[in-house]
């Protein structure tokens, strides 16, 4: 059973820089046509994919957050990682973490979601 988990803080600072970790189990993130996914969702909104990282270590982004945006991964720990920079409020999201097998808008598996906010 492929199992994910966000880890990282809930209250961030404008301007900051978040990092938020996805742990794996139950799958290797470097198995053939996985792409690990981080979407986020503000309150009252419709998800966002944000971007991935492929089981060969390409990443994708979604342009509009591409200038902010870094994900890598420690294939030692099975561990993939997003790095958002100059945070806004607009920023304040429940944050996902997710398999898919690289067909737009399908997803087999999700982490259970983290809450974000960007405050002062």
């Amino acid at each position: 059973q492929v199992q994910l988990q966000e880890s990282g803080p809930g209250l961030v600072k404008p301007s900051q820089t978040l990092s938020l970790t996805c742990t794996v189990s139950g799958d290797s993130i470097t198995t053939d046509v996985s792409y690990w996914t981080w979407i986020r969702q503000p309150s009252g909104k419709t998800l966002e994919w944000m971007g991935a990282i492929g089981y060969s270590g390409s990443t994708y982004y979604n342009p509009s957050l591409k200038s902010r945006t870094a994900i890598s991964r420690d294939t030692s720990k099975n561990q993939f990682t997003l790095q958002l920079s100059s945070l806004t409020p607009e920023d304040t999201a429940v944050y996902y973490c997710a398999r898919s097998n690289g067909i737009p808008g399908e997803y087999e598996n999700w982490g259970q979601g983290t809450q974000v906010t960007v405050a002062s």
